[in-house]
């Protein structure tokens, strides 16, 4: 495995990537879930300042395990999935070592763009046993899903709200590089 990552253009690996969240309920317990339709670029440059990173996410591919909660979600109350079909991210820029950084960038939810930093740990780069070159990322951020819009909620009887405003965001990603020629 090396450290160095080749420049050149990358595509998001999605049977080997996932987009989830966490977002407290109830106010007593966190749930998960993940958007199983995700496309991205990554665009690297000479150096980490000049790459880029492009995703866009399919609203109506929320997983959270409960269909009931799925559909909910899926629905006006939140996503809205039929009038806004994706959620978009572009990168703005990079800041920190080549293993451990910061990539700001904006976030579109709703036809709302705020933007976001993401911290991200590199993995590496491995040439795969099909001859594959693939460099892995962690990433994760936080948001106010309030700030994108989505402030359906349903007031507790012992005080509190059914769902919080924070939304935590992991990304375990894999993007596999375009064929050189």
């Amino acid at each position: 495995m090396s450290i160095e990552i080749i420049p050149g253009t990358w595509t998001l690996d999605t049977s080997h990537s996932e987009v989830g969240f966490t977002v407290r309920h109830a106010g007593i317990s966190k749930v998960r879930g993940a958007f199983t339709d995700v496309t991205g670029t990554l665009t690297v440059g000479d150096s980490i300042a000049s790459s880029k990173v492009e995703a866009i996410v399919k609203t109506e591919s929320f997983d959270s395990n409960d269909n009931n909660r799925d559909a909910h979600v899926k629905g006006a109350d939140f996503f809205n999935v039929e009038q806004f079909p994706e959620m978009t991210f572009v990168s703005t820029g990079v800041a920190g070592s080549p293993e451990e950084f910061e990539l700001q960038g904006e976030l579109t939810i709703k036809e709302t763009t705020k933007p976001v930093t993401f911290k991200v740990e590199f993995g590496g780069v491995a040439v795969d046993p099909f001859g594959a070159t693939r460099a892995g990322f962690s990433a994760t951020t936080q948001i106010s899903r309030k700030e994108f819009g989505i402030t359906w909620n349903a007031a507790l009887e012992a005080g509190g709200v059914l769902v919080g405003d924070k939304v935590t965001i992991n990304i375990d990603s894999a993007f596999v590089l375009a064929a050189q020629n």
